[in-house]
Parts: C-alpha cells; sequence; structure tokens
C-alpha cells in the first residue's frame, strides 16, 4: 500500500473478520412473484448485495416485508437483492408454501432457498429476519437482525453503492 488514507474510517486497520470476503454460493430460487425456479450466486460479483434471511414460521419476518418492498423499489436495481429462506424447501416445506407466504406479503423480487443453511452460515445469520449488506467485493458492510423500517434499508444499501 502507498499509506494515503481518503478519510473513510476503518480502511486503515487490517485483519478483523468482518471485512473477510464472502466466497460466493449459489442457490436455488424459488418460482415466485418477482422470482424464478433457477439460481442465483450469493454475493453478487458484478453489484453489491443485500439479502434478508426470512422463514415462512416467522411473524417479524412478515412485519419486515412492506419495508422490504419499499427498499426494493427504491434500490432494488442497483443491487443484488434477494430475501432467502433457510427452511428445507422441497423436504419439509413445498416450494409453493414458500410461494403462498411471498405472494400473500406482497413479495416482488427474488426469493431463494438455503436448505443447507450454508449461506446462512457463511454470513453467520443466527436469527429472523436478518438483513445483510455486502459491497461489490463481497465483504460484509451491515448485518442486523431485527425488524427495519424502509429507511434504514435503504440507508445501508446506499452506503455500499458507488455514487
Amino acid at each position: 500500500g502507498t499509506g494515503g488514507t481518503t478519510g473513510s474510517d476503518g480502511d486503515t486497520d487490517k485483519g478483523g473478520d468482518e471485512t473477510e470476503v464472502i466466497e460466493p454460493m449459489t442457490i436455488e430460487t424459488i418460482d415466485a412473484p418477482g422470482s424464478r425456479d433457477d439460481e442465483v450466486t450469493v454475493p453478487a460479483t458484478e453489484q453489491p448485495t443485500f439479502v434478508d434471511f426470512f422463514g415462512t414460521w416467522c411473524p417479524p419476518c412478515a412485519e419486515q416485508m412492506p419495508a422490504l418492498a419499499a427498499a426494493h423499489e427504491r434500490l432494488g436495481d442497483e443491487v443484488l437483492f434477494v430475501s432467502v429462506t433457510t427452511e428445507p424447501v422441497g423436504e419439509g416445506i413445498a416450494p409453493e408454501a414458500v410461494t403462498d407466504w411471498w405472494r400473500e406479503n406482497d413479495g416482488d423480487w427474488l426469493v431463494g432457498a438455503d436448505p443447507t443453511a450454508e449461506l446462512a452460515a457463511k454470513l453467520n445469520v443466527s436469527a429472523y429476519p436478518t438483513a445483510v449488506v455486502l459491497d461489490v467485493s463481497g465483504r460484509i458492510q451491515w448485518s442486523e437482525s431485527g425488524v427495519h423500517t424502509a429507511d434504514e434499508l435503504v440507508t445501508e444499501i446506499e452506503r455500499v453503492l458507488d455514487r
């Protein structure tokens, strides 16, 4: 390095697990409004990533949905915006059950399944819902469980946008 800092704090201290690059992982996506039966790689390598971890069994996750919808409306085209359930989709729960929950809660963006909870483990998710923002290099810049407002979500996502 050349030693000059640009004034953004934290850039100079080396090490610390918070800044490790998360190895991208491909998960299946579910056929639901705004989503399709396909796959997605998280975190994205071409743009920042926003992940919402949810469960259909989790009332606060349903409560979080309107704010997610508002945040998606504002910034959905600037990041990979995806909600992920760690439920055993295709085994313990039918994909249709997730689709129905998604529709009832007005989801209209990509929804993925992480039945092995491997992605959740990579991102240190232990509670639901949890929102995670990763920058374009795949480093976690924000991760917080609980229900957030659309403004909170947008603020955290905007911090990783190159603008």
